[in-house]
């Protein structure tokens, strides 16, 4: 009769732990942990173990550990084949091992350093699809006495449940990430920027970019804040051969300190205070992929080091997890520093920038690439136009002056910003001057222009700033088109072509 209420028991547990298993994939560590506890209540058990098998690392980690020192155990490891847990994992067959002095495969090492006796251990394989994943393992039956071959059976049916969760769980894990790439994939392919430009140095940077994008080597996008070199790492990634797997950016400036390392490479569940759940990090959604880490300079110098060996060897762990997880990924970094100096100041880790430093590439400043600027203003005109419901035509010849003129130490962040700004504040059909609120600009000068159609203001300007640029450099060519960021042959052809006076 008492077993018969026994088996009941175990029988109801069975299928209040199988209602879960079918309703709640999501937090796998608690479902598994339920099993655990009533594998080793209804076997009689002081304590008990849930192993998994790294195959990489042909070791066995405690994932849950239960009873009087689990929390203690939970810092160790095993190897495969080593122990019972091991030889169970080894060989893919349960045991039952009562009396553990007399068994050679018994490993004392962990008990003595807990401060733990065995004496008795019932340990079953975890398997998915008839290979082995885990170990479940219940320690000292009750009362001193021995396993029986019917707790064994019990263990290997909550094994199997065990598994079941194991290998549910790891599919929504997949799905969601999987959801979450496809997801990122389509915001990165609908927020694509488009790249504006029309200077010969964007085109020769453009052509590096196709040069260097079919490489996986790390590349290093230098440059002054608002030159765009997130639409360059762009460019690289829709040129490459991973242009159809994911392109995931982070702002290490954007991210405080102490959440960094998560936001990288994620962490599981109860790794810190506020991890209620398990978290994939950057570099897991970027697998296949590439990643953009922007403003590289500002990683904490503890966070280089990790950074590094992903580099180095395409591994990290998780926050609160001792299990490397393998990724492929190409890595783009930018920053507006100059990282040799930081390297100089200890600010920045020497090895680590020579890593990243592999393909450089260096984007040049606004006031460089004069001929990009009217492009770039005509499309932030249509851009908010569009989005504040306006139909203002262009820009005055004036404005044009102004624009050229100026020396945009803000790049063309700056430059849009003035065009959003202009928009908003202008009551006239055309940008003027004075809608662009550009400092120290002389208003005076607006009276060069009056009547001159857009083209005529251009080609003035252009006359009048060659030929100021060829008066400061004594009519060297080769030196005012380094001035001007320009190639010697297309100067020569503006001299021509303006009918500059030499």
């Amino acid at each position: 009769m008492i077993k018969d209420q026994i088996d009941l028991k175990r029988f109801n547990t069975l299928i209040e732990i199988n209602s879960y298993i079918n309703s709640d994939y999501s937090d796998v560590k608690s479902l598994l942990t339920q099993i655990l506890e009533s594998a080793s209540k209804l076997t009689g058990g002081d304590a008990s173990s849930l192993l998994l098998v790294d195959r990489d690392a042909e070791t066995l980690y405690f994932e849950i550990a239960l009873g009087p020192k689990g929390s203690e155990v939970k810092k160790f490891s095993v190897k495969m084949g080593e122990g019972i847990a091991g030889w169970v994992a080894k060989n893919n067959r349960s045991l039952i091992v009562n009396d553990v002095e007399d068994d050679p495969r018994f490993s004392s090492e962990i008990s003595k350093k807990i401060g733990y006796a065995t004496t008795s251990i019932l340990a079953v394989p975890m398997r998915i699809k008839d290979q082995c994943v885990g170990v479940i393992e219940v320690i000292n039956k009750e009362s001193g006495r021995s396993f029986t071959d019917e707790d064994l059976e019990w263990l290997e049916i909550f094994s199997t449940q065990a598994g079941l969760a194991f290998q549910n769980a790891k599919k929504y894990q997949q799905m969601n990430d999987e959801l979450f790439k496809l997801k990122d994939q389509v915001k990165s392919a609908t927020t694509y920027h488009e790249l504006i430009y029309k200077s010969t140095v964007i085109e020769e940077k453009l052509e590096i970019v196709k040069k260097i994008a079919s490489s996986s080597s790390p590349i290093l996008i230098t440059g002054d804040s608002g030159t765009g070199k997130e639409l360059f790492a762009e460019q690289i990634h829709r040129f490459s051969d991973r242009a159809d797997k994911a392109f995931i950016r982070i702002n290490c400036a954007a991210i405080p300190e102490n959440l960094i390392e998560s936001e990288l490479f994620g962490h599981v569940k109860g790794a810190f205070t506020d991890a209620v759940n398990d978290h994939t990090g950057r570099f897991s959604l970027a697998d296949t992929g590439t990643i953009f880490l922007d403003e590289i300079g500002e990683l904490p110098i503890s966070m280089q080091a990790k950074l590094l060996r992903v580099i180095q060897h395409g591994t990290f762990e998780r926050v609160g997890s001792n299990i490397s997880e393998k990724v492929d990924v190409r890595i783009i970094a930018a920053t507006n520093r100059k990282l040799n100096e930081e390297v100089d100041a200890s600010r920045f880790r020497e090895d680590l920038y020579y890593r990243l430093n592999v393909l450089p590439l260096e984007i040049p400043p606004l006031k460089r690439r004069r001929d990009d600027i009217l492009p770039l203003a005509n499309f932030f005109l249509k851009k908010f136009n569009i989005k504040n419901n306006k139909n203002i035509n262009g820009f005055s010849s004036s404005s044009v002056e102004a624009m050229l003129s100026y020396s945009w130490p803000g790049n063309v962040r700056e430059l849009e910003n003035s065009v959003e700004r202009a928009v908003i504040i202008t009551t006239s059909d055309y940008i003027r001057p004075q809608d662009l609120l550009l400092p120290d600009y002389n208003s005076s000068s607006e009276d060069l222009y009056i009547d001159s159609t857009l083209k005529d203001a251009v080609n003035l300007f252009k006359k009048e700033f060659i030929q100021k640029i060829l008066i400061e450099h004594s009519g060297n060519q080769t030196e005012a088109s380094d001035s001007l960021g320009i190639q010697r042959t297309y100067l020569s052809r503006l001299i021509k072509d303006l009918d500059i006076k030499r």
